[in-house]
């Protein structure tokens, strides 16, 4: 029986990290997908030891509510193509079209006008969350 267990536990955990494997996959696809569509200064951040609400922020500039409509159109197809789901979409209400907000629950995607993410700071204020992709890595990243 202990043997049974332990094997049911095992499998639970693999499953779980394939599971935060493909997560992650798909949050780096997402920050390529923006960088594609030139979204500005792109990062995927690895939230989940900081937070118990997310996994990961993807955050782009968006250059006008144009540019942030279209990205979102891209996001809302690989969305559907890749068995993920919107919960929540808000755009601050006081700050117009500057920060629009797509929740799929264990991702999180910001995209702010460069106004908006110079006031915010989002990558100052969870500095401590390791950046998976953008930044010094995008270059490396897209090579590949």
């Amino acid at each position: 029986m202990g043997d049974m267990l332990r094997n049911k536990e095992a499998l639970q955990s693999k499953a779980a990290l394939q599971s935060k494997a493909d997560l992650q996959g798909k949050a780096i696809l997402l920050g390529k997908l923006l960088d594609d569509h030139r979204g500005g200064k792109v990062v995927v951040m690895d939230m989940g030891e900081l937070n118990f609400w997310t996994d990961y922020f993807v955050i782009a500039t968006a250059t006008s509510s144009t540019h942030s409509r279209g990205l979102e159109k891209h996001i809302k197809e690989f969305v559907r193509e890749n068995d993920l789901e919107i919960f929540h979409r808000s755009r601050k209400p006081d700050e117009d079209d500057e920060w629009c907000l797509l929740d799929l629950g264990s991702i999180v995607i910001h995209l702010m006008t460069e106004k908006a993410r110079s006031f915010y700071e989002l990558e100052r204020l969870w500095s401590s969350a390791p950046l998976i992709y953008g930044g010094d890595s995008s270059q490396s990243s897209k090579s590949s």
